[in-house]
């Protein structure tokens, strides 16, 4: 397959263009626009490949889009590109309705006119998939409750407000104009190349560094784990063997809430790398205020995909973890950089609250 990846420099991205680049048979164009979450670094292994291309793009130039369609004769588009981190939301939500629904409303366009341009053949094979997020659906009580794919949306933060437009969107291109999509939601990813604004490399930077571990409120919201390269399996499952029109929930089944997995991924480092004195990571831990809005518990109800496409997570959340601390031990060169830089302003990591899932 000929397959567009939107967003491709990005953490889940990255880790898709890896998944798909690994077939020699696959031709992937990665179209990110590189802001400061999209790092090449993260492509490094595939960067030489010729079944592998980069291209600096805007997925809202819907020109330069169509023409990148065409040239690469495209037969699948997969659609990452997004903003994504619910502290920067609340801070600056314009950047959130500008890439993610806009810019999502102009790549389906172009799309669009890609599609209806092909021979009959190519049409029926053609797939848009729009890659999303369970946050659409809003949260659940601490103790009952799973999202699955019929559950109706009630998104808590601009973040995910903006996701759930896109959502709309997408499916509203297929009902009414034809367009061949399918769509999934997946839980919280975390592996390599996770951008250090995160809960859980932010957290073991910070304990690497000496400095505060940030827990909003008592740390008891709950999110669902997924490893990273078990969702892009998953994705490129959904791609060749999803049906139009259907969306698929893809999560690892390892719910967790904040404070165990900050205490988890210090449990690792106290035996990997421990601080002198015999003295635990855990007394880095620091609480603080609450974010606005913030969602009690997501869970993923992962059976369809499971069911109908045969997918099935490999890694469970405590061989992930380790895997993930021990990347970012021996991978300084990678995430250093960033660390040393400014986004938007600040230092990641100088303001307590950010980085929490």
């Amino acid at each position: 397959m000929k397959i567009l990846v939107t967003g491709g420099a990005g953490f889940i991205g990255s880790a898709v263009c890896r998944q798909l680049a690994s077939n020699l048979s696959n031709h992937v164009v990665n179209v990110d626009k590189l802001t400061y979450a999209g790092n090449l670094a993260s492509l490094r292994q595939i960067e030489s490949q010729s079944n592998y291309h980069f291209i600096q793009a805007d997925i809202s130039d819907e020109t330069t889009i169509l023409a990148i369609l065409r040239q690469y004769k495209i037969d699948a588009v997969m659609h990452l590109a997004a903003e994504s981190h619910v502290d920067r939301s609340i801070d600056g939500p314009a950047a959130f309705i500008e890439t993610n629904i806009v810019g999502t409303f102009r790549l389906l366009n172009a799309a669009l006119s890609y599609w209806r341009k092909l021979p009959e053949s190519a049409k029926s094979l053609f797939r848009f998939h729009h890659i999303s997020t369970d946050e659409v659906f809003g949260d659940l009580p601490f103790d009952e409750g799973i999202f699955t794919e019929e559950t109706p949306y009630a998104p808590s933060s601009p973040y995910s407000a903006s996701k759930a437009s896109s959502d709309h969107l997408v499916r509203a291109w297929h009902e009414t104009y034809g367009l061949p999509v399918v769509l999934s939601n997946c839980s919280n990813n975390y592996g390599p190349f996770h951008f250090p604004e995160k809960l859980i490399p932010l957290t073991i930077i910070n304990a690497l560094e000496g400095k505060a571990l940030p827990v909003y409120g008592r740390g008891a919201n709950v999110r669902d784990w997924l490893f990273v390269e078990d969702h892009a399996r998953a994705l490129e499952l959904v791609i060749t063997n999803g049906q139009p029109g259907e969306s698929y929930n893809i999560g690892g089944s390892a719910e967790r809430t904040n404070l165990q997995v900050v205490e988890a991924i210090c449990e690792v480092l106290d035996q990997k790398r421990p601080l002198s004195g015999d003295v635990s990571y855990k007394s880095l831990i620091a609480f603080v205020s609450d974010r606005p809005g913030h969602d009690r518990r997501y869970a993923i109800d992962a059976s369809k995909i499971k069911q109908q496409l045969g997918w099935q997570p490999t890694v469970t959340f405590e061989a992930g973890l380790a895997q993930t601390v021990q990347w970012y031990l021996d991978n300084e060169w990678w995430w250093q950089p960033i660390r040393n830089g400014f986004y938007a302003g600040e230092r990641l990591g100088d303001a307590p609250a950010k980085g929490t899932a």
